[in-house]
């Protein structure tokens, strides 16, 4: 390749980082808290080998081990249990934070004309992609860094250097192989949404081939990058061979990905789009019309993945007895209830964890407004006969018909599947008001999401923040003791535990009547506000 491609890389990697700084930087903290506060919160509950060891019976159960992966349960040290039972799903975690930045920084800058500016000035061919994996590349080395010496510094006994800094590097190899992923989508899709819907697709077939051959077969796992995780036996035998094949695929996949940029026209894609209709059908002519088309196949995506969500947490209802006998920590996650069947405990925190899931969908299709903003489409509509009170009413009745259609199938995906395993099935309305009960709630993160791209749509991204935030208090707050007030400072913390308490009218009515109210404020200052892109 001409040396005239790559030139002044190095001074587009500083532009990147110092656009992306801030989120950068949110980003590994998060991920780094979120990592450290388990193994204190283990050996606090497991002192001694024999209670770590009465937790292996439960280990061992297929839906465990198709959820979290293997370990070394023979083994079964709080290293052994923290590797375990946190490292493939921060793994997934890091995998979507790798996407999300690298289709920032290819296709959506692309689709903003950004990098053809770039490319008019005394820049390379290739320089922004390459500049875009030196800053990703570094983001992950700093993760890696930061999680294996911070855990290390926790100071527990069978938490060594060497484990340590395994479990970061096999965190990090994770994020270079979805850099390489979404890179590659990203030559290959005509747009951000496309990237990142294959890129995601390719995360969670990883995930999902990994949970079903460390079910059926283990040596089948090496055809899943996620499998890899597992196979690194961190704090166990430490196996740094899984990390050096990561490196190795992750520096293939970035080859592919600049040699297919350097053949693509810029703006195209390898997979070309269909043809649209050549009359627009009557829906298509009205804002929420639009709206919906931009976002239908993700809707689509979203509820079919909720459903399979639904149906897997479903599936593990047959073997409950099993899974909390003897093991204090997920006894903690019930709802004690004299009286109330195992699955009747189980299901508020369930549900919280469901609901928290699905609230993502109608947040995606409510900031589908301020992305239009910064493409600069909404002044096209409202250079039209739209006015701002009907565009900004479209994604508030699209985002509430999706949340209720979300964590509906959620719920029925439960069902059906908790009713094929239990010995005398589920009754439906049990799961379904279950479930529902935290619809207000899911109203009120809309309305909060609506009131920022009302008044402030820089700082729509916050409202992630928040949901990890409600995520982190109530899944994990039972297990590491959380003081109550933090919980409620969540909608989510409002919601009764159906059914182990009575879905009582007036929390449900104040939490919906909050929502609307921060989506009535919303109108008022989406009508005030200059539009920017």
């Amino acid at each position: 390749m001409n040396q005239n491609r790559f030139a002044n890389t190095g001074q587009l990697s500083r532009l990147i980082f110092r656009l992306d700084r801030t989120r950068v930087s949110l980003w590994i903290v998060g991920i780094t808290l979120l990592t450290l506060i388990v193994p204190p919160a283990f050996e606090s509950l497991y002192k001694t080998q024999q209670d770590r060891d009465t937790v292996t019976e439960t280990m061992a159960n297929p839906a465990i081990t198709a959820m979290v992966g293997t370990g070394d349960l023979k083994n079964y040290t709080i290293g052994a249990m923290t590797a375990h039972q946190m490292l493939i799903i921060t793994a997934v975690i890091v995998g979507l934070m790798a996407i999300l930045l690298v289709t920032r920084h290819t296709r959506a800058d692309e689709e903003d004309g950004l990098i053809e500016m770039i490319r008019s000035l005394p820049s390379g061919r290739l320089s922004y992609l390459n500049a875009s994996f030196i800053v990703a590349s570094g983001t992950f080395i700093v993760l890696a860094l930061f999680i294996g010496f911070g855990l290390y510094v926790l100071g527990i006994e069978s938490m060594d250097l060497e484990g340590s800094l395994l479990y970061g590097a096999a965190l990090g190899g994770t994020g270079f192989i979805f850099v390489g992923v979404t890179a590659i989508f990203a030559q290959l899709s005509e747009s951000s949404r496309g990237t990142i819907g294959w890129s995601v697709a390719v995360l969670l077939l990883a995930y999902l081939s990994r949970a079903i051959t460390d079910i059926s077969n283990e040596q089948l796992s090496w055809l899943s990058p996620l499998g890899w995780v597992s196979k690194a036996e961190v704090y166990s035998s430490n196996n740094w061979g899984p990390i050096l094949l990561m490196l190795a695929f992750a520096i293939l996949l970035f080859i592919i990905a600049i040699y297919l940029n350097s053949i693509r026209d810029l703006e195209q894609g390898f997979i070309a789009s269909k043809p649209g209709k050549s009359n627009a059908s009557r829906l298509l002519q009205s804002p929420i019309g639009l709206a919906f088309r931009l976002q239908r196949t993700g809707f689509i995506a979203w509820a079919i993945g909720l459903f399979i969500l639904g149906a897997s947490y479903g599936s593990i209802f047959g073997d409950l007895e099993s899974f909390f006998k003897g093991n204090e920590m997920y006894q903690q996650l019930l709802q004690q209830e004299e009286g109330a069947s195992l699955v009747e405990q189980f299901i508020p925190t369930l549900m919280v964890v469901i609901s928290l899931i699905a609230t993502i969908p109608p947040l995606l299709a409510m900031n589908k407004l301020r992305s239009e903003e910064k493409k600069g489409r909404l002044e096209h509509l409202l250079g039209r006969a739209v006015s701002r009170t009907k565009l900004i009413g479209s994604y508030l009745i699209l985002a509430i018909v999706n949340s209720f259609v979300m964590i509906s199938l959620t719920a029925i995906g439960l069902w059906a599947a908790g009713t094929a395993v239990v010995e005398h099935g589920l009754e439906f309305s049990m799961v379904y008001s279950s479930a529902l009960v935290f619809y207000p709630a899911i109203l009120v993160m809309i309305g909060i999401t609506a009131v920022l791209n009302g008044f402030s749509p820089r700082l729509t991204h916050l409202i992630w923040f928040y949901l990890m935030y409600s995520f982190i208090v109530l899944y994990l707050g039972n297990l590491i003791q959380f003081p109550n007030w933090l919980g409620k400072l969540s909608p989510f913390g409002h919601v009764p535990h159906v059914p182990i308490e009575e879905a009582t009218f007036m929390p449900l009515f104040l939490l919906s009547a909050i929502g609307v109210g921060l989506m009535i404020i919303s109108f008022i200052g989406f009508r005030k506000r200059d539009i920017k892109n």
